[in-house]
């Protein structure tokens, strides 16, 4: 097993180095300090390690960072994606998972998201980066015969997330007599999803290459399949929570009670976000399904006893 990263200081270097330092043990694990936007050295590090699958989960991320620094996506998220393809189609790579992203879905407002909708209305440079990554692992796909296939992460968090998200920030802020700052005054529904399961999916999704559809009508083309071994999944808890209820749930696991600044809607955000996960089970047979309560109580737990101690 082999670990990429550039330990870039996007977030808390400290936090990136804890995760390695868990999984130095494991036996068989070797990690690379490398920018994924080096062609040569993501060239380099296929060559030496020869891996038979990939997941890739490397992109700068964050919709609010895109608006101040979209540079940064383009070079990580459609460049480094590019190196990460051309070394999996001169490797013969068995599998390729990366991560996608529920923003693809835009100016969408059906719900529940499905793979089968358009997602032709991005709302955000991160989100137009996630979609082109799509169509760019189809094209490899068609072309080279690699099998892809692309995950569409609803909202995860949970223990050893970034610190950028909403929990991080609102537990920060609540353990410091702070205000919390709150979106579209709190008219926010997400669909959280804990880490557990993403963790699961992903595996499991790894597990089950992605073949062609022999039922896809190039007349009616259907963007979650192809002719070609390609798929996309949304992964998603399935059950949408509203901020406030999320807030409540980290209010009553820490304690304490959020002070809250109530604040307008910000460029490329969206109001609401809800998986349909009906593919992702029939094609794994597994659904996210880890309620909030839960997972925002193990994140408290695991921020108290590791978060905290640093501010």
């Amino acid at each position: 097993m082999v670990g990429v990263d550039n330990l870039s200081d996007y977030y808390d270097v400290d936090l990136k180095q804890a995760r390695l330092a868990k999984l130095y043990p494991q036996e068989n694990f070797s990690f690379h300090k490398i920018d994924i936007s080096d062609r040569d050295a993501v060239a380099d590090l296929f060559s030496s390690e020869q891996p038979d699958r990939v997941i890739n989960l490397a992109a700068q991320a964050g919709v609010r960072y895109s608006l101040t620094n979209p540079h940064a996506y383009i070079d990580a998220n459609l460049q480094g994606f590019m190196n990460v393809l051309e070394g999996c189609r001169h490797h013969q790579i068995g599998h390729l998972v990366y991560a996608s992203s529920s923003s693809v879905y835009g100016g969408n407002e059906t719900m529940p998201f499905s793979e089968h909708d358009n997602i032709d209305h991005p709302l955000s440079l991160y989100a137009a980066t996630k979609k082109a990554n799509e169509l760019m692992a189809h094209t490899y796909s068609h072309i080279y015969n690699l099998p892809t296939t692309g995950l569409r992460f609803f909202t995860v968090y949970g223990p050893w997330g970034r610190p950028d998200m909403a929990l991080f920030l609102f537990a920060d802020a609540m353990l410091k007599n702070k205000p919390i700052d709150v979106f579209n005054d709190g008219n926010m529904v997400r669909d959280f999803t804990f880490i557990d399961d993403i963790v699961e999916g992903v595996i499991r999704v790894l597990d089950k290459p992605a073949t062609p559809d022999a039922k896809f009508d190039a007349l009616r083309p259907d963007p979650a399949t192809s002719t070609a071994p390609y798929r996309v999944f949304n992964i998603g808890n399935g059950n949408p929570t509203s901020l406030m209820d999320y807030i409540g749930a980290l209010e009553t696991a820490l304690g304490v009670t959020a002070k809250k600044n109530f604040l307008p809607m910000q460029p490329g955000d969206v109001p609401a976000t809800s998986a349909d996960t009906s593919e992702l089970g029939k094609w794994v047979e597994f659904q996210p399904d880890t309620k909030v309560t839960v997972g925002v109580q193990k994140f408290a737990e695991w921020y108290l006893s590791h978060y905290a101690k640093k501010n």
